[in-house]
């Protein structure tokens, strides 16, 4: 652990200038219309002013929208980029994110998402405001990558950082206004399914890991 700690150290100090990953242009590569789901007029209002500032100190690209299903079923939809994810600049969980806001976190679980091109290493929450009940689910792909223990990505960043390379990281984010927590993420899911599928193989390796199915 304490030749990791150094090689850490010594790698961040040598990369101060390293090679960052080109940003994935959200907005385009995101369609606004697919199997069913469109994109909503209305503003998606899914955080504070104030903790919408921090993110966007944070991160270099910033996706929220709603989308809504033909029988009116709404998801909001958000996605952060950060090109180097290095120190302060990792992903700001929804653990944190939402209690921050005074949401209180009911709890927590792994989840894999299952896909037309492979799995998903997610996770789901359940948060409440008053009467509002707003099921998450989301995943971090940090340097290209989804799943896997915390350790497991910080070894993969520690691999890129020692040759040269910055790691980046995508935080991708769906939730619903819902008291049905299981319906929410299977509708969740539904929604992401829809979304990838849509997406050309360059985008769903940003937005999850995942490349074509054979």
């Amino acid at each position: 652990m304490a030749a990791v700690a150094a090689a850490t150290a010594a790698a961040r100090h040598a990369l101060a200038d390293g090679q960052k990953a080109s940003p994935p242009q959200l907005a385009r590569i995101v369609p606004r219309e697919f199997a069913g789901w469109r994109e909503l007029a209305t503003p998606a209002t899914l955080v504070s002013a104030q903790t919408q500032e921090m993110l966007q100190s944070l991160y270099n690209e910033i996706l929220a929208r709603v989308y809504a299903a033909a029988d009116g079923y709404q998801v909001m939809l958000s996605i952060a980029y950060g090109g180097d994810q290095r120190g302060v600049l990792r992903a700001h969980k929804p653990e944190v994110c939402y209690p921050a806001q005074g949401f209180k976190l009911l709890d927590s679980a792994d989840t894999l998402l299952a896909t037309d091109h492979g799995p998903i290493a997610a996770r789901t929450l359940r948060t409440v405001l008053g009467a509002r009940n707003e099921p998450v689910m989301y995943w971090f792909a940090s340097a290209g990558r989804t799943g896997g223990s915390a350790w497991e990505r910080r070894l993969h960043g520690l691999r890129l950082t020692l040759t040269g390379q910055v790691p980046d990281g995508l935080l991708f984010r769906v939730s619903s206004i819902d008291a049905d927590a299981q319906r929410a993420w299977a509708r969740q899911g539904d929604f992401v399914r829809a979304l990838l599928g849509a997406c050309t193989p360059t985008a769903r390796a940003r937005l999850a890991g995942l490349e074509a199915a054979a």
